[in-house]
């Protein structure tokens, strides 16, 4: 029987969690001992096993956001490229909304002038992940957040036009939610729409605001305006062929292609903006801010002019913004890194890699339980705590720290009879909550990254005391906040990820017997009586 009760304040623990980043290592362990008293009837002491240590590809993982709310947390643009690990190449697919009340020219005019639209600047618009540093009375200095790899390399950048339809629901079973995993084809245009093609693209946090050169129908700039995003966020800022995106859409205002946001999806399918190359940086942006939102803007100028349409009369600026909205998806194209070592294992997140872990052997007698197991059951331990911990092989630590993981997430990697994978919740993410589950980064004497520990005492507790024989091998992986329960009766472990870090762990062959993956279970004895 386990010792510990639920707690009615798992989801609030979740919902913290989630709120405040995992950033924090995990304390140090405390001595369990001292919280029982000895009166003699009892004898506490702790074993060591040994685990084994073995590396999973992950093929792919859910890149769209149907069964999470509608969209994803974070979506990946670039490339990041580290020989111990798969190289990444990210790109972002995306619908575009049409901006309500689109019309070009808004005010009847006499029948002696002429209305000449010009497109003055086309701009795909996406704002950066940014910390505000500091602000003055001229500007304001913000740090980009969430991006790994060398920011001072570039990666090739194109804006194509979507010709895959996107759809929420299943074209086999339409009952059913769609799914577009992070390896899901998508058909793109031969066109690049970005007007400099092949950009080499690197981020760059003064990107705060845009000159935009307005033009009269004959083509001379009359003014220049600046375009200043709010708080002077920065963002990514791609201009745009004018002469397409007038083709594509400023000509098609008032055609059925723009009848309704269905017809519109059809005909203007969405777009991909891909990233390329064999080096750069990869960046975690958010598409869903409630601030600046992405978006493709259309600057435009409505010249009126009167007699016989040689006199200027007046100029009419304009903007129209088609956000990035409706279904969007992470597109992910990988290239396997050099293979582990016989001591070590990749753990990287995304459409990454994972480990799997063996805790209490072999089912030598093949009764479907770990000959370890079952001894432990004979000898009627009560468990007062139970940890695994894995290392890390610290001769391939870099030494930038910014790619490396803050916590891991533990799981039950099971197979159902039929061989799929059926990955569930540890109970003790249930039972006690994250912060007591751990999975944090340990730091050593240097502050260098050593470890990684899981508390997971209640799913030991009921393993020993036979409650459950549930025993599969056990899943690490970069942690994402889908993997986490939302609820007590939560038992599913979903497949998204959208963090891209990676980091080299130890497995069972290591020489330094003093770093292998180990399961450490303290418990207590009840004495024979004299």
């Amino acid at each position: 029987m386990l010792r510990k009760y639920m707690k009615a304040t798992v989801s609030v623990a979740i919902t913290v969690f989630l709120l405040v980043s995992i950033v924090s290592c995990e304390e140090d362990f405390t001595d369990i001992g001292t919280s029982i008293v000895n009166n003699g009837e009892f004898s506490i002491n702790d074993t060591v096993f040994e685990i084994e240590v073995t590396g999973k590809n992950i093929e792919n993982v859910q890149a769209d956001g149907f069964e999470i709310g509608g969209v994803l947390g974070q979506y990946l643009l670039g490339v990041y490229n580290n020989s111990n690990y798969k190289k990444i190449e990210a790109s972002i697919i995306s619908q575009l909304a049409i901006p309500f009340d689109l019309t070009i020219v808004d005010n009847e005019y006499g029948s002696d002038t002429t209305v000449v639209t010009t497109i003055d600047t086309v701009l795909l618009r996406i704002p950066y992940n940014a910390s505000l540093l500091a602000t003055t009375t001229v500007n304001s200095n913000y740090q980009l957040d969430s991006i790994i790899g060398n920011q001072l390399v570039p990666f090739t950048l194109n804006v194509f036009r979507l010709e895959t339809y996107l759809s929420n629901l299943n074209p086999s079973s339409p009952a059913l939610l769609n799914a577009y995993p992070s390896d899901q084809i998508y058909d793109v245009g031969t066109q690049k729409l970005n007007s400099i093609e092949d950009i080499q693209f690197m981020p760059n946090s003064r990107d705060t605001a845009n000159f935009i050169t307005r033009k009269l129908s004959t083509g001379e700039v009359y003014t220049t305006d600046t375009i200043a995003f709010p708080n002077l966020t920065p963002s990514i800022s791609i201009p745009l062929k004018e002469d397409l995106i007038q083709e594509l859409l400023f000509d098609q205002y008032e055609t059925p292609n723009f009848a309704s946001q269905d017809a519109f999806n059809n005909y203007f399918r969405g777009i991909k903006i891909q990233a390329e190359g064999d080096g750069g940086s990869l960046m975690s942006l958010s598409l869903n801010s409630t601030g600046l939102q992405p978006s493709i803007d259309i600057y435009y100028t409505n010249t009126i002019l009167t007699d016989g349409g040689t006199v200027v009369y007046d100029t009419i600026n304009k903007t129209d913004s088609f956000l990035l909205s409706g279904i969007r998806n992470s597109h992910l194209e990988t290239t396997p890194g050099q293979s582990s070592g016989s001591n070590n294992i990749a753990i990287q997140g995304t459409a990454g890699s994972m480990a799997q872990l063996k805790i209490l052997g072999d089912d030598n007698d093949l009764n479907g339980l770990p000959d370890q197991l079952e001894d432990l059951r004979t000898k009627n331990w009560l468990v007062n705590d139970a940890r695994i911990t894995l290392y890390i092989d610290k001769d391939v630590v870099e030494p930038d720290t910014t790619a490396t993981p803050y916590q891991l997430f533990i799981y039950k990697d099971g197979l159902t009879n039929s061989g799929e994978e059926r990955p569930s919740q540890v109970l003790d993410y249930i039972t006690e909550g994250v912060n007591q589950v751990g999975g944090s980064l340990e730091l050593d004497s240097q502050n260098k990254p050593d470890s990684y520990t899981f508390n997971i005492t209640d799913y030991m507790s009921e393993l020993l005391e036979g409650t459950t024989n549930d025993l599969p091998k056990l899943g690490v992986r970069v942690i994402n906040p889908t993997d986490l329960p939302v609820s007590a009766i939560d038992t599913i472990v979903r497949s998204h990820n959208w963090n891209p870090k990676a980091i080299m762990l130890l497995n069972h062959n290591t020489q330094d017997a003093s770093r292998k993956a180990k399961l450490t279970i303290a418990y207590t004895v009840k004495t024979e009586e004299n």
